[in-house]
């Protein structure tokens, strides 16, 4: 039996009604087979008594009879094929939610991988093998496994809906272009889809440009955030930088107007007290003198009282206290005076700070040159750093270049407009820092002058500040600057240092006369036993609106 079994193909014991292997088999006059449930119920829907497969009538009913050696033969070949569905099962996937199942699992359903829209089934890898191997099926038209196959059936003429009705916008079925479309614009599925894509990938492609503006405007919008924190922080350290500076004066000028009035009021005191001690010993002599009289009174001496009565009148004179008074001091003024010059003082940081504003605005970027760079000078990657090192580098002795002084220049030069840059020298206890002309000498013992090209000051010991200028001028200056700020107008020939932190004007050489480039100027000095490491910065300049 399974030998004969083995002989017939696997669409052999289809029924060509149910397309599932033969139920109780039965053969026609004309040789085709049927599960015996599907015939009759064919039968009993058509009129005529016709084969489903080679179209012979019948004129009478014939009487059917289950083929006993077929229906052995297909029982054989479903328990077979149920077993390899069994073992194909534990290696495909079990249908998940969201997933399509198999319409024709019994039991657990396995994941359809296609939907035949003739069938309207969809099916597993094991169900789907008929579709692949019986030649009737073949031309069943599959597609990737979808739900509600019935959508894609003309519900009016239950036929596939295979075109589409642009005058109407829709998807119909033949039937419909015949009946209910006849003079309408209808072209086949796949020509619309191909447009419908191509429209969609338009639409796609827009869509993209449209969020990529939006991501740009959100990065533009996040940009002007960070800039109005920049400038709110700016504003806010120069708020406070102002009203600590209004602070400082308010405190001082209240303790200059205390003590002012403390002052004249210990002056008021003290001419009291003078004139109370002068007073009393006018008492102490008057009372002395009250004795003597009242005892020379009491003496019935006549020759003594007469001789004593004479030196009665050499007694020490006393002052007329008459129009002499204690008047209290005016203190009108004062307080008038301590709020004017508040104001000044206000005035004058106002000016400090609106000034450095006004040279801020020339910022320029600068960087070290490291072929100008002493050999022992040690330059960051980025060239915004310089310190003195222990190790002296191998480098050319190119013209540009120190080899005595430990100074650097910058790679960018200026030979016309304004420009500013800012140097951190916290940490440092001495630095020299300045512009000058392209031709200085480099080589040996330089002198730091403007006559020479340098227009630079220096820091020595600490606290010793000089501009060298032809003299050299001692600079007294308040606080100790973290940070230096350098301007140069070349046309008006002004070379000008500031205190940032304390929006100070440190000093100004005027007059020069410049006719070459000009290049910033860094002399961060030795580093004296790892007193003065701290490097130059060249800092990035927060520029204020």
């Amino acid at each position: 039996m399974s030998a004969a079994s083995s002989l017939l193909t696997e669409d052999q014991f289809l029924c060509s009604i149910c397309l599932d292997v033969f139920t109780d088999p039965v053969t026609t006059s004309c040789g085709h087979n049927f599960c015996k449930t599907c015939i009759t119920e064919h039968w009993n829907i058509n009129v005529q008594c016709q084969c489903p497969n080679c179209k012979k009538v019948f004129n009478t009913r014939p009487e059917l009879h289950i083929n006993t050696l077929f229906s052995e033969m297909a029982a054989q070949f479903r328990q077979s094929a149920q077993q390899k569905a069994s073992s194909s099962s534990s290696e495909q996937q079990v249908s998940k939610p969201g997933e399509v199942p198999c319409d024709v699992c019994t039991g657990t359903k396995l994941k359809a991988l296609k939907s035949c829209l003739v069938c309207l089934v969809s099916y597993c890898e094991t169900h789907l093998e008929p579709h692949l191997t019986a030649s009737r099926l073949k031309n069943h038209q599959l597609i990737d496994a979808v739900d509600n196959l019935e959508g894609r059936m003309c519900t009016k003429h239950d036929k596939l809906l295979e075109l589409f009705c642009k005058t109407d916008q829709m998807c119909v079925c033949m039937l419909c272009t015949v009946l209910d479309h006849k003079t309408h614009d209808v072209v086949p599925l796949k020509e619309e889809y191909e447009g419908k894509k191509a429209e969609l990938g338009k639409t796609e492609a827009e869509i993209q440009q449209m969020i990529q503006k939006r991501r740009l405007k959100i990065q533009e919008i996040k940009r002007s955030v960070e800039l109005s924190k920049e400038g709110a922080d700016r504003e806010i350290a120069d708020g406070v930088q102002v009203f600590t500076a209004l602070k400082e004066s308010v405190e001082r000028s209240q303790a200059e107007l205390i003590d002012t009035i403390k002052e004249k009021q210990r002056k008021t005191e003290k001419q009291a007290e003078d004139f109370i001690k002068e007073l009393e010993q006018e008492i102490s002599e008057l009372k002395k003198r009250s004795s003597e009289v009242d005892q020379l009174s009491q003496s019935e001496d006549h020759l003594h009282l007469l001789q004593s009565f004479l030196s009665l009148n050499a007694a020490p004179p006393t002052k007329d206290w008459t129009e002499l008074s204690v008047r209290p001091p005016s203190y009108e003024g004062t307080v008038v005076r301590a709020v004017n010059q508040l104001e000044e003082t206000l005035s004058k940081q106002m000016k400090k700070l609106i000034e450095l504003k006004r040279v801020q605005q020339y910022a320029v970027d600068v960087t070290l040159d490291p072929d100008t760079a002493h050999p022992y000078l040690i330059l960051s990657d980025d060239g915004k750093q310089v310190k003195h090192g222990d190790v002296k580098k191998n480098l050319p002795d190119n013209p540009e270049r120190f080899d005595t002084c430990v100074n650097v220049l910058a790679k960018q030069s200026f030979s016309s407009g304004r420009f500013y840059y800012e140097v951190q020298v916290k940490g440092k206890t001495d630095w020299t820092l300045g512009v000058v002309r392209e031709s200085i000498n480099r080589k040996g013992k330089i002198t730091l002058s403007p006559q020479d090209g340098y227009w630079t000051i220096r820091l020595r010991n600490e606290n010793e500040y000089k501009a060298l200028a032809d003299p050299s001028v001692c600079l007294s200056l308040q606080s100790q600057p973290e940070k230096v700020g350098v301007f140069v107008d070349y046309e008006e020939g002004l070379v000008s240092f500031y205190d940032v932190d304390a929006a100070a004007l440190i000093y100004s050489f005027t007059g020069c006369s410049f006719t070459e480039k000009l290049y910033p100027y860094f002399g961060p000095c030795i580093n004296n036993k790892g007193k003065n490491s701290a490097p130059l910065i060249i800092s990035p300049v927060n520029h204020t609106e």
